[in-house]
């Protein structure tokens, strides 16, 4: 767990001077920002981080089956700045839509951006080896702002990150995530792309990537919200396949690939690090982390996030069947091996009725965030 927010956070502290770059070129090798040991405190003011926090927030104060509505009424109720879905999203839940009205594209039209994904990483650390927890935890945390293939993206990191405790081949990884989302979505044929065209070329990545940008960026058949979920995970894909579990370079990868070039790092350094664990991750990434300081808008400086994070683990081993043993100082998670289920599959392009959710004047009164921020 630790080492899986470690990774996130020296992914998103090494790309975000990048983040501004083209969408349609690679950042060149000499433009990547150097690695320093201070990367591990840049991140405390980033949205990937502090907006999953939010999750985490109100699954510690109402248990882990929080209802949707709540999530909705504590998203709402955040005070940090927002952009795309997530911005939709929370304006909608302001103004009323209660989820999952909140996030469908009759609302606003960024259902399938990237903002799921890039704070789906709690999902699965809360999760090892249980991936379907962190599929529950996708259709709870991840309808207040995306539908469709933005719901599943962040089901697919979720599960590889579930996957990660126990498996550390990147392939097997992403063929792990691929079970846990529906077969026909769009996402889940960019998920297949990926693994063939890696098997195709696996030495140049420069390759795929061309591939990528063709199919997934310029054919409006597939790219089809602002920021589409679909290009960006191919480039958390290509860190992690090209990376071949090398730490640095899975990064790199993942932020020379351009666009969001701070959440794309972020998250396969995340998948990557877990991987590893804490006993057996260089100092060099966590040796100069400020322990004391809270991340933005949180209650968690890193040691809390820890104790949160463990605390709710342990929740979910216990809701999906497993449960924990002693065997005299040590604790062992007894973890039931089930198939994952995905969700039911959803159409960005033809979406299905809306639920007609809005919430009460009861729960209207608890939103005391009133502003309707325009999507951007």
């Amino acid at each position: 767990m630790k080492a899986g927010w470690i990774g996130q956070i020296i992914g998103v502290s090494w790309g975000g001077p990048t983040e501004a770059w083209d969408s349609q070129t690679i950042i060149p090798a000499e433009k990547v920002p150097p690695f320093t040991e201070d990367l591990a405190n840049q991140a405390f003011g980033q949205d990937d981080l502090y907006v999953e926090m939010t999750f985490l927030r109100s699954m510690e104060q109402y248990g882990l089956d929080v209802s949707i509505r709540q999530a909705g009424i504590d998203f709402a109720n955040s005070q940090y700045k927002l952009w795309v879905a997530n911005a939709a999203g929370r304006s909608n839940l302001r103004k009323g839509i209660a989820p999952p009205d909140s996030s469908h594209p009759q609302f606003h039209d960024c259902a399938g951006a990237i903002d799921y994904q890039i704070e789906s990483d709690y999902s699965g650390l809360v999760a090892p080896g249980t991936p379907n927890e962190a599929i529950a935890l996708g259709e709870k945390f991840g309808r207040l702002m995306n539908y469709g293939d933005g719901v599943y993206a962040g089901q697919f990191m979720g599960c590889m990150y579930a996957e990660a405790f126990f498996e550390k081949n990147p392939v097997k990884l992403v063929e792990a995530g691929l079970k846990c989302i529906p077969p026909q979505s769009m996402y889940a044929e960019m998920v297949r792309d990926m693994l063939k065209w890696h098997a195709q070329e696996p030495v140049h990545w420069e390759k795929t990537w061309e591939k990528v940008v063709e199919k997934y960026r310029k054919n409006k058949n597939y790219y089809v919200s602002k920021l589409d979920v679909k290009q960006e995970a191919a480039f958390v894909l290509m860190g992690l396949l090209y990376g071949n579990g090398d730490l640095d370079r899975s990064m790199v990868i993942a932020l020379r690939c351009g666009s969001d070039s701070d959440c794309n790092p972020a998250n396969a350094g995340g998948v990557i690090f877990a991987t590893v664990g804490m006993s057996k991750l260089p100092e060099r990434y966590y040796r100069k982390m400020d322990p004391t300081k809270n991340f933005n808008y949180t209650a968690y400086n890193f040691p809390a996030l820890i104790a949160v994070t463990d605390k709710l683990a342990r929740q979910a081993l216990i809701k999906q069947g497993g449960h924990i043993e002693k065997k005299g100082e040590e604790e062992i998670f007894v973890i039931p091996v089930k198939a994952p289920a995905p969700s039911k599959f959803e159409d960005l392009k033809n979406p299905g009725p809306i639920a007609g959710s809005k919430f009460t004047p009861e729960e209207m009164s608890q939103i005391k965030m009133k502003d309707t921020l325009p999507a951007r």
